[in-house]
């Protein structure tokens, strides 16, 4: 598994921060939640590993603040993960963003791309464009429709434990940005931690941009990510041509404070016209204000799992 950053201002030339197996770590010990699927938490007796690791992190925070001093340190770009589609990587999505949207936008953000824990089991779509190796975050049950079928995987509590791994280890993340199924993924994951049913002892995910998304209605845990409206402040991206319209629509509805760019394309990340450029802009000045104003919260929150 790769682990790429494009920091803010330097989006051409990305550093690998880190490699490991394509497969989600062994070490993680899952929760159940008294249903079929299994999802991982932090409130019930965190690992000496993970409190070790958590307390390693606030150590870092707290030097970066002290060089820095707190209001720079509160005013650092925000920190998004960033999830590929089917059977693509964490480069490919690189290219895709980095290469389709303006300085502009990509400036003010430190984003993270992350391969997913499973390597593709089938033919990938951009084979033709990208080459290998190509990674999944989940296997779907059936064919994605571009109706109202539930979108059915296996696998997924597999997902979700090698990302609660991944973001203990490279995190604290500000938020997430999701393509396709890493879109699908993103907003489960934020939906189950407001919830409290999982990554409760990660930072809060404050933001979340989702597109070519949808929503998962089974395994059945999955589904309680849904369970009453997040509000988390989202970003959706619709292409007029997307197959998977339909369920982009749907999960717009699951977000308390959403805010949707429409675009003529299909099931792809896509450039920003002067309106999406404009809606794109008053999103990151809205996130930007509230993670100044919540920082410090995340170390608090982190510290109290880390002891308890």
């Amino acid at each position: 598994m790769d682990l790429i950053r494009t920091p803010p201002g330097r989006c051409s030339r990305p550093r690998q921060l880190a490699a490991s197996a394509a497969a989600p770590p062994a070490s993680v010990s899952l929760a159940a939640l008294a249903l079929p699927c299994r999802l991982p938490t932090h409130a019930a007796a965190p690992s000496p590993q993970r409190i070790r690791r958590l307390r390693r992190g606030l150590r870092l925070r707290d030097a970066r603040a002290s060089s820095l001093g707190g209001e720079e340190e509160a005013r650092r770009p925000p920190r998004l993960l960033c999830l590929h589609g089917f059977r693509t990587s964490a480069e490919i999505m690189r290219r895709q963003v980095v290469g389709r949207w303006p300085e502009e936008v990509t400036s003010r953000l430190d984003l993270v791309f992350a391969d997913g824990p499973f390597l593709a089991e089938g033919a990938s779509p951009v084979a033709d464009i990208f080459d290998p190796p190509y990674y999944e975050w989940f296997q779907f049950v059936g064919k994605v429709s571009g109706g109202q079928d539930p979108i059915e995987c296996r696998n997924l509590d597999m997902c979700l434990s090698y990302l609660e791994e991944l973001m203990i280890r490279e995190g604290p993340f500000d938020g997430l940005l999701g393509f396709s199924q890493g879109a699908v993924v993103s907003a489960v994951l934020t939906g189950l931690q407001e919830q409290g049913l999982a990554f409760t002892g990660l930072a809060k995910v404050k933001c979340v941009m989702v597109m070519s998304g949808g929503k998962i209605q089974a395994p059945p845990a999955a589904a309680r990510a849904f369970a009453s409206k997040i509000m988390c402040p989202s970003l959706h991206f619709i292409g007029d041509n997307d197959f998977t319209k339909a369920h982009g629509e749907e999960l717009v509805q699951a977000f308390a404070d959403p805010l949707v760019i429409r675009h003529p394309a299909g099931h792809t990340v896509p450039k920003l016209d002067d309106k999406g450029l404009q809606i794109m802009l008053t999103y990151l000045d809205k996130i930007e204000r509230e993670i100044w104003e919540h920082w410090s919260t995340d170390a608090k929150i982190m510290a109290s799992n880390s002891e308890g």
